[in-house]
């Protein structure tokens, strides 16, 4: 699974001008769709949304990944966003998030959609490359940022 395949600027938003979890979910959503990356925004919202509500994507350290598996996509697709100002997602350790990346894969496509995931949270760890994501300004600059990461 190669990250890099998905990554568009295109698909990425900063700031985002949501103020809310759900809004978050919804504007990188159809970001995705302005893209051209999925063709029915008001399914994916409801399945990402759904799985929210089992349980935060709030991952901790400032960031989240909302995802869901969907049966209408052959490949996976993945969104990002800095929203202005830091959103509540409920997340364990408290912290607001800072960096939204809303993932969906294909139902039958498991084994991607956990690379996904896993890959995105190692890149995460790195408290550098955090903070550097959590202050770009521009979408063009988190591309930039995430592009030269995967390409290690």
């Amino acid at each position: 699974m190669n990250l890099l395949e998905h990554l568009q600027l295109d698909t990425m938003r900063v700031p985002l001008a949501a103020t809310d979890r759900q809004g978050a979910i919804g504007e990188l959503v159809d970001v995705l769709e302005s893209a051209g990356s999925i063709s029915d925004a008001d399914k994916i919202k409801q399945l990402v949304w759904e799985r929210e509500l089992q349980r935060t994507t709030g991952i901790g350290e400032g960031l989240a990944i909302p995802h869901a598996r969907c049966d209408k996509l052959t490949d996976l697709v993945m969104a990002m966003g800095r929203p202005a100002t830091p959103i509540d997602f409920s997340s364990p350790d408290k912290r607001p998030v800072e960096l939204s990346i809303v993932l969906v894969s294909p139902s039958e496509n498991t084994a991607d959609h956990i690379q996904a995931l896993g890959r995105i949270s190692r890149l995460m760890v790195n408290r550098t490359f955090r903070e550097a994501a959590y202050s770009t300004d521009s979408a063009q600059t988190l591309f930039d940022l995430f592009h030269s990461a995967l390409s290690e």
